[in-house]
């Protein structure tokens, strides 16, 4: 009888679990930390939003959002739900914030998951530690977080999608408003009519080149005012030649020295609003590079979570920093007990402020790894974290009176007693601020010899246009939006062309102001701060759970139905008028018209749509090329700056952002140029030819009364 064959059965395969993460360069690093019985898929971002082509919202139902898939993401879709049908657990591991928050929402309703069930897990930091923590701390998809992200989208919906389509009817096809982005624009609108509406002021200063009696160890003090301490303004040149007359015959001497250790401490660590202007002063960057090389970093794992508004620093993070400061630069350059940095009262705690996954990965270890953006970036974070825990900078300070008849002069000065955190890293500020030098030692009652007096005129400034830098703080200080919401925002107004960059600055186009005083007078709650900020109070409010986000729709929707009808019948049809050129088209004979877009004013062929003919304004001004002496033509650029450049171009290589003139430099010949400082401010005149150095200041205001009288 022949012997049976053994046959062995194969052990059945063990089900993966699968991870399920937004972006894909997430995967490899999830994977390598989770091990091969895991699965790890991206969403590729949304899933599910509310349709483009209609409103999405169903009013009769309590505002229901309608959520459709968005087109494309049907083979994404396919793949997850056949990942997730052979799993033995799914874990949605979308980002850390209310938008990731609904994100796993979303996913957990495609894939037919219980939100209530363990299926969310989260990680502030893409580290082996942070990762595997998340899993065991697998929890309910936090639906208070998921109801806050609903209502800023269907309140962004209702404004968007009901205030645009009036604006095309009744004013301009193409025009939209948005409850934060009209908001913002109004900032930039009304601190550009500020600028306009100022009026400066002169005034003077005069500064003393100051030495001992043998005419050695010069130092500067500048007037105060009168010798019993009381400040005195110059208004004119001619009280400040005046006092120079007066000063000249004094004698001066030390009246008193006040010395002083000052300690300085670090700036906290990184939010994601300080780190968007930190990196827009230090490098650069607009806010939206900023925030993806940001991006890129956290999926890296080279720092936490970007998002964040909060100052708090896990223990073991602070430990291991200052662990490696006490290691690298000793022990002297720790405070005398770890620093805890306070957050704004709004600032949501679940995430800790911006700072590296690991304190000995410092910048140049990963020089070759990064991108030249990432580097920069990473550097300033990780400099940014270190200093803001070290010990604080110490400086001796001098402040010394000088009297000098019935005048009083001041001087200060300070030096480094102790670096402490500045060794690594100084904030920098929007403004520049008094470099203070060391003086020399002086001593009470010491003569001092005048050197040299220097009068110097000045003029008030207007408040300065905004940067990315300072509008993003401006945003965080009113309350307008979120860390999330900082970049688009600025994005979205500088594409539809309501904002318009000249050099790192921020300024208001034609349409920008149209729009702006059509919501002021028709939607004023849409474009008031105060309201826009409590608004953001209220969407916080349904985060934590203390209030219910239909009832915040409701409450907003009830007086923005009435304006919107209100606005319906009172605008009526706004025409807006093109300004007719003396330009004829080329191409059909009819006089060309004056059209804004983005980048400013050009000629447009009003033909259109037969004759789609547009050109470039270009206005010749009354001076030669200071170069070759051809016709000087005025330019804008691309981001609607206004320039000055040759006919000759490119021949001639002149371009210039003063405006030539047909005057000539009184030393050598060459042509003066028109500087202005600001729009309306006091015009100066400065020759071309760099070597020369001439420089006609404005008149003073006292020699032009002497004129006029």
């Amino acid at each position: 009888m022949a012997e049976k064959r053994k046959t062995t059965k194969k052990p059945a395969e063990r089900k993966k679990k699968l991870v399920i993460v937004e972006s894909p360069t997430k995967v490899s690093s999830v994977k390598k930390y989770l091990g091969s019985s895991y699965n790890i898929e991206a969403t590729m971002g949304h899933l599910r939003d509310l349709p483009k082509s209609q409103l999405g919202i169903d009013f009769d139902n309590n505002f229901e959002p309608k959520y459709i898939t968005i087109r494309g993401k049907g083979d994404v879709i396919a793949k997850l739900k056949k990942k997730a049908k052979s799993a033995s657990a799914v874990y949605l591991a979308t980002d850390p914030d209310r938008e990731g928050e609904a994100i796993s929402w979303h996913l957990a309703h495609i894939l037919g998951i219980d939100p209530k069930s363990a299926c969310r897990i989260t990680f502030n930091e893409v580290t082996k530690d942070a990762v595997k923590e998340a899993v065991k701390d697998a929890r309910a998809i936090d639906m208070d977080l998921v109801d806050a992200q609903q209502t800023r989208r269907v309140l962004d919906r209702i404004v968007g999608y009901q205030i645009s389509p009036l604006l095309w009817k009744k004013v301009k096809k193409g025009l939209s408003a948005g409850r934060v982005q009209s908001a913002v624009t109004r900032m930039i609108v009304d601190r550009e009519r500020e600028i306009d509406a100022f009026v400066p002021q002169e005034y003077w200063s005069i500064d003393a080149k100051l030495t001992n009696e043998k005419g050695r160890l010069p130092f500067i003090a500048r007037f105060h005012g009168t010798a019993d301490g009381k400040k005195l303004p110059i208004e004119d040149a001619e009280t400040a030649s005046a006092i120079v007359k007066e000063l000249k015959a004094s004698d001066f001497k030390v009246a008193k020295i006040t010395k002083k250790e000052t300690k300085r401490r670090p700036a906290p660590p990184f939010t994601t609003s300080t780190m968007q202007q930190e990196a827009s002063r230090k490098l650069n960057f607009t806010t939206r590079r900023t925030m993806m090389a940001a991006q890129q970093l956290y999926e890296m794992g080279f720092i936490t979570y970007m998002r964040t508004d909060s100052l708090r620093i896990a223990e073991v993070a602070q430990k291991d920093a200052m662990s490696y400061i006490s290691e690298k630069y000793g022990r002297e350059f720790l405070p005398p007990k770890p620093r805890a940095y306070k957050a704004k009262k709004s600032a949501q705690d679940a995430h800790e402020a911006i700072r590296p996954t690991f304190a000995a990965n410092y910048p140049e270890k990963y020089k070759e790894t990064f991108k030249p953006d990432q580097y920069k970036l990473y550097r300033l974070i990780w400099q940014r974290f270190m200093a803001s825990q070290m010990a604080d900078a110490v400086f001796d300070t001098v402040s010394v009176d000088v009297a000098a008849g019935k005048y009083l002069l001041k001087a200060s000065g300070s030096s480094v007693k102790f670096a402490g955190f500045t060794t690594l890293y100084v904030e920098s500020k929007d403004t520049e601020e008094e470099k203070m030098k060391k003086l020399p030692a002086l001593t009470e009652g010491q003569p001092l010899k005048l050197s040299e007096l220097k009068p110097e005129q000045h003029f008030t400034q207007p408040p300065p246009r905004y940067t990315e830098a300072s509008l993003v703080k401006a945003m965080e200080e009113e309350g307008i939006g979120r860390p999330s919401t900082y970049a688009p925002t600025i994005a979205t107004i500088t594409a539809r062309g309501y904002v318009a960059r000249e050099k790192r600055t921020l300024f208001p186009t034609e349409l920008g102001y149209i729009v702006t005083d059509l919501m002021k007078e028709n939607f004023k709650d849409i474009v008031d701060l105060k309201f826009t900020a409590n608004m953001e109070d209220k969407i916080e409010d349904v985060a934590n759970g203390s209030n219910d986000w239909h009832e915040v729709v409701r409450g907003f929707y009830g007086p923005f139905e009435k304006s919107l009808k209100e606005a319906e019948e009172k605008i009526g049809s706004v025409e807006i008028k093109d300004e007719v050129s003396d330009v004829i088209c080329e191409k059909c004979g009819r006089h060309m018209v004056y059209k804004q877009g983005r980048f400013g004013k050009f000629l447009a062929c009003p033909g259109f749509p037969e004759c789609r003919n547009t050109k470039p304004i270009t206005v010749e001004l009354d001076a030669p090329c200071p170069k070759c002496g051809g016709k000087v033509f005025v330019r804008k650029s691309r981001k609607g700056a206004t320039f000055y450049s040759c006919e000759n171009s490119p021949e001639c290589d002149f371009i210039s952002w003063d405006e030539p003139t047909s005057e000539k430099c009184p030393q050598c010949g060459s042509v003066l140029m028109k500087k202005r400082a600001f729009r309306r401010g006091p015009i100066s005149y400065v020759c071309y030819n760099e070597d020369c150095g001439y420089v006609r200041k404005p008149e003073s205001k006292s020699k032009k009364k002497t004129e006029e009288e």
